[in-house]
């Protein structure tokens, strides 16, 4: 099994980052547990502060994996083209996000990438990675 984790904006801050939204640990450290726990996937990481690019990268696994993990950050409020790329690919995504964005500023609660996956993680801290990639594994 194949899957892509997609992170967008300001993730690579992670650890360092409002902490008090965000937490302490780095991705690299949670990426590292992630990887030990679920041996027998396939997994690439991919983190671009750059809408274009994260496109590039929802295109090129888009056809070949079996799911991808998508948090894209601030772009998930403004990206209609982040969203068609999701909607133009054939392997599943699964949003998520660290914080619950429904309990945070307005903005934060419109997503234009929501609609276009099979499902949304929301609030659970780096836990929701671990979730979607569960959910992929048991399908």
């Amino acid at each position: 099994m194949k899957i892509a984790i997609i992170n967008g904006p300001n993730l690579n801050l992670l650890g360092k980052r409002e902490p008090g939204i965000y937490g302490n640990q780095s991705f690299e450290d949670y990426f590292s547990k992630l990887q030990e726990q679920y041996s027998e996937v396939a997994f690439s990481y991919y983190q671009s502060n750059v809408e274009g690019e994260l496109i590039n990268e929802v295109q090129r696994v888009g056809f070949s994996y079996d799911g991808i993990v998508l948090n894209p950050g601030g772009y998930t409020h403004t990206s209609v083209a982040l969203g068609d790329a999701i909607a133009a690919i054939k392997t599943p995504v699964i949003e998520v996000h660290i914080s619950n964005v429904h309990a945070r500023e307005e903005f934060r609660k419109i997503s234009h990438v929501s609609a276009k996956c099979m499902g949304t993680i929301s609030g659970l801290g780096m836990a929701g990675y671990g979730l979607a990639v569960r959910c992929f594994w048991e399908k």
